[in-house]
């Protein structure tokens, strides 16, 4: 009975073309959850973005959630949803192809309006957003398409390697201190960043521009090229089509997890212990074992959804993952009504347990929500809009549960 479990499962993820992978799904909402573990943390206090603590939360429960969060969390899922993207960029381009569509001009439509999503997402909701920043560099990938899997995964390399070059350098021969405030500078720009969050949307929009030069400056030197990095490698896992016939038993995976773990977690604490993203030596050892606990946590989630007493994993995770982008905004939607001034106003309130909490609580939510709008539409919100933008014609609104998203 568990082999035929387990086959069966297998089957269904092994899907035809146009059919959807669900295995990609689930891990995008897994990875769904890991950035909004971070990102709330942002939304909660103007403390993070100043690389401070919140002074008012420093007892050791506060420091240990924050530590948690250091070595198992930060900088491990941004890589993993660039990956997802790179990876649904070939589903795309097979839907393209289905519809009988030139592929250029249509994801051009696609990256138009995900740059305008991220645009009002970043003015509206949340100052930390990622879709501006995924919307240009994947002016690069559409421009790369054509490329070999070899020269795509040596181009992945070297610009990795770049960002990780730059980042030891600069941690070795820089000082850091120049350029970046004094710690009772920072601290007194937190409290002034928490109070603005808690004004009215006058307050929160200019708080939300105010690090628009800081995330176009992180975007050029470490997210975009890191972005870019994690769009080929899923590119060329898409092409070969790397997680549509996992069966959850294959070797790869074992060893991955028995690599990534060690390395991963290890290369975690020493950022955490070595001052996290406020020292720059600390941020490239995380840069350069991240990936490996990234790829181990993929790798675990892969087994467990593929193991007969664990299947239940990937239909709780899928539906979220299937309409990322609704809840991704969703997420920013619910962060500004908690703890703006615009909504309840808690802002600098909730501590690091709480917020972790929250987070949990408000996907598991996000969870409920997805599945049962699925069973009555064939998208989410967001992405029966971006898809209208990307196909030049109204989606259809029958319910389907195959359309390749």
């Amino acid at each position: 009975m568990n082999g035929s479990a387990s086959t069966a499962g297998a089957t269904a993820n092994r899907a035809p073309a146009g059919q959807r992978l669900h295995d990609v799904d689930a891990v995008r909402g897994f990875a769904l959850l890991g950035i909004f573990v971070v990102n709330i943390t942002f939304m909660a206090s103007g403390y993070p973005g100043n690389l401070v603590s919140d002074p008012a939360f420093s007892s050791l429960f506060d420091n240990l959630a924050r530590g948690l969060s250091a070595v198992f969390v930060d900088m491990k899922f941004y890589i993993l949803f660039s990956f997802l993207f790179g990876y649904s960029f070939t589903l795309q381009m097979e839907s393209a192809e289905r519809a009988g569509a030139a592929f250029g001009p249509r994801m051009l439509r696609r990256i138009a309006g995900l740059f305008i999503l991220g645009a009002l997402h970043t003015v509206l909701l949340y100052g930390g957003d990622i879709l501006m920043t995924y919307a240009v560099v994947c002016l690069i990938l559409l421009g790369m398409r054509r490329v070999c899997d070899r020269t795509a995964l040596r181009v992945a390399g070297v610009l990795y390697g770049i960002v990780l070059l730059s980042l030891l350098t600069s941690g070795l021969f820089v000082d850091s201190s120049a350029f970046l405030p004094t710690e009772a500078e920072a601290l007194a720009n937190a409290e002034n960043a928490t109070a603005a969050m808690l004004g009215g949307w006058g307050d929160v929009i200019g708080h939300n521009l105010s690090g628009l030069p800081f995330l176009v400056l992180q975007s050029a030197t470490f997210q975009g090229p890191t972005a870019l990095a994690m769009f080929l490698l899923g590119m060329v896992a898409g092409r070969r089509r790397l997680l549509a016939g996992v069966r959850g038993h294959e070797p790869v995976l074992r060893r991955i997890q028995w690599i990534g773990f060690p390395v991963g977690i290890a290369g975690g604490v020493v950022y955490t212990l070595g001052g996290g993203n406020g020292e720059t030596l600390a941020v490239a050892v995380s840069a350069a074992t991240a990936p490996l606990l990234t790829a181990a946590y993929v790798a675990t989630l892969l087994r467990m959804m593929h193991s007969p007493r664990l299947a239940f994993v990937r239909p709780a995770l899928a539906p979220a993952g299937r309409i990322a982008l609704t809840n991704y905004l969703g997420q920013s939607l619910l962060g500004l009504l908690i703890f703006s001034g615009v909504g309840l106003g808690l802002a600098g309130s909730v501590s690091p347990v709480g917020t972790t909490g929250l987070a949990l609580l408000i996907f598991a939510g996000q969870l409920a929500v997805s599945a049962w709008w699925l069973r009555r539409h064939r998208y989410g919100p967001a992405e029966w809009a971006l898809r209208w933008v990307t196909n030049g014609e109204r989606p259809g609104r029958a319910r389907s549960a195959t359309p390749v998203g």
